[in-house]
């Protein structure tokens, strides 16, 4: 199966930019992709890993729909020390993307995990993707046990001949 077309198919969309698989279901699926720095427009984008598994995307968007993100901006703000490792998360994640960019760019996307500037948490779907992609991160270590096991079943997507699409007879596991 083309991989482009499968992380189109989970995403629901045509895709901006060719993307990596950064990480990888049990079934063998896309769960995150890494993104390059400029799209194929060269619209600069702050995400370097974007979440496509639509099982971890639901899951995430019900901590987040939950309150999530205040409740955690709001632990964070009280421990010194979560507030140091998530500076840290984001600095690294601003240098490992801008370190993808050509010198020569006259555009570059700014901020640090899904484009924070340090006013706050973002996107918890950005954090927990930065964990599944291996990356050390004290907000999407918070969120992963919300998240996983990611164990599907039946695979998000399937291929009918050329054609990739969203598997209709895929269910969200209990």
């Amino acid at each position: 199966m083309n991989e482009q077309a499968v992380v189109a198919a989970q995403v629901g969309r045509p895709l901006r930019a060719d993307v990596e698989v950064a990480s990888r279901c049990h079934l063998g699926l896309p769960v995150v992709v890494a993104v390059p720095p400029l799209l194929d427009d060269g619209t600069p984008f702050p995400t370097r890993f974007w979440l496509s598994c639509p099982l971890a995307v639901r899951r995430v968007a019900r901590v987040e729909s939950a309150g999530g993100v205040r409740r955690l901006e709001a632990f964070i703000g009280s421990e010194p020390g979560l507030r140091g490792a998530l500076a840290e998360a984001d600095h690294r994640y601003a240098s490992e993307r801008d370190a993808l960019l050509s010198p020569e760019a006259s555009r570059k996307p700014s901020g640090g995990i899904g484009g924070n500037r340090g006013d706050g948490l973002k996107c918890l779907h950005a954090h927990y993707a930065d964990t599944a992609a291996g990356n050390p991160n004290p907000v999407g270590g918070m969120v992963r046990p919300f998240v996983e096991p990611l164990d599907c079943s039946e695979p998000c997507v399937r291929a009918e001949g050329d054609e990739v699409g969203r598997n209709p007879e895929w269910v969200e596991p209990r």
